[in-house]
């Protein structure tokens, strides 16, 4: 009899162990599936609520009359781009961009649709700058925006060009105080102030915020329409009258004028960085050919496009701001830098000239793509 007892008792311990061990296994395989289930929905929330980030975008602006003659050039460039970069294109009116006309898939299709006819020395070069800026700031990602002509190359490649550029905070405009020619017409005070007459290349990388301040601009793009205009020559006088004393009239060119102008008015300077990306040889009183001398830049032709040329290009340093005494040091992340990313005026055949440099690695460092 007491062994059956003892046997009971041990029954309903081996009975009470076994649920237990049941319980705790039940409650191990519960919490299991509950952690399973609450990752795939972590997991879920990660892909379905936190969409991968994207980067910020450079909005590149061509200005160009029809064609783009350095497509090849820029094709090669935005190899490397790997969707940080938007192009917009201003081309003359009705001008498309299509397989007839582009042979680069990155320019096909990238005309604005609502150009105006630019001419030389007209404030219709500052109307075609907002023209791309309106088209380029409805994408909410396009956060610098380069103004570029349909003769500049790129100096290095996409990836150097976009670290360099989105490091800075600041807009790269070109601007110095004019006081040496009679460009300012007093006219335009007292809307603009001769002490806000700034001076300088069209040729600007700009933040969004002072995208939008051209963009918006309704008070000085007027004045600018109306009394900026360039002094007639005389091999434009079936175009235009001249007056019996020209040295009265004010030879200004809007577009070296317009957004330096414009960001020292709204007190923006400080937030500007105050040179140029882009390289232009001005430096012609000693040619020899009679093509490059007047108003325009040097043209670079074949026999110019030599690797000697971009090493002097890229060697630049600094630059001189004679009138205010200033020279700009120029710098990228806080450390010494080249001071420019592009270059121009190149013709086709020198822009090929050099692509083909690169190709057979006679100059190291130009793209660094082929």
């Amino acid at each position: 009899m007491k062994r059956r007892v003892v046997q009971h008792r041990w029954k309903k311990k081996l009975f009470a162990l076994t649920f237990v061990v049941f319980c705790l296994g039940s409650f191990l395989f519960m919490q299991t599936r509950y952690n399973h289930v609450v990752g795939l929905v972590s997991l879920q929330r990660h892909f379905v609520s936190k969409p991968e980030v994207q980067s910020p975008k450079i909005a590149f602006l061509f200005i160009a009359r029809n064609r783009l003659p350095l497509e090849i050039v820029w094709d090669a460039f935005f190899r490397g781009g790997d969707g940080k970069f938007s192009i917009f294109v201003h081309c003359r009116p009705g001008f498309l961009l299509n397989k007839a006309t582009t042979r680069s898939p990155y320019f096909l299709n990238r005309q604005v649709n609502n150009s105006v006819q630019v001419e030389w020395g007209e404030a219709s070069m500052i109307e075609a700058e907002r023209v791309l800026l309106r088209h380029a700031l409805s994408d909410p990602l396009n956060d610098r925006f380069v103004f570029l002509s349909d003769s500049c190359i790129p100096l290095y490649n996409f990836t150097y060009t976009y670290d360099y550029i989105m490091s800075a905070s600041t807009s790269f405009v070109d601007s110095f105080a004019d006081t040496k020619e009679g460009r300012y017409n007093p006219k335009m005070d007292p809307v603009i102030p001769v002490y806000n007459w700034r001076k300088g290349s069209q040729w600007a990388v700009l933040t969004r915020k002072h995208a939008k301040v051209v963009v918006e601009d309704e008070t000085v793009f007027p004045m600018f329409q109306k009394y900026c205009k360039k002094k007639p020559l005389p091999e434009f006088w079936r175009d235009h009258y001249i007056p019996a004393d020209t040295s009265k009239v004010h030879n200004c060119i809007p577009d070296e004028h317009y957004v330096q102008t414009l960001l020292a008015q709204k007190d923006l300077e400080a937030e500007i960085t105050r040179r140029s990306l882009t390289h232009t040889s001005w430096d012609i009183s000693n040619s020899r050919d009679h093509e490059r001398r007047g108003w325009h830049p040097v043209t670079y032709k074949y026999s110019d496009a030599t690797p000697m040329l971009l090493k002097f290009i890229k060697e630049v340093d600094n630059i001189y701001y004679e009138t205010e005494y200033r020279r700009e040091w120029c710098s990228s992340k806080g450390k010494a830098s080249t001071c420019f990313l592009f270059a121009r005026k190149f013709t086709r055949t020198a822009a090929l000239r050099l692509l083909d440099l690169v190709s057979l690695c006679i100059f190291h460092g130009f793209l660094q793509v082929l």
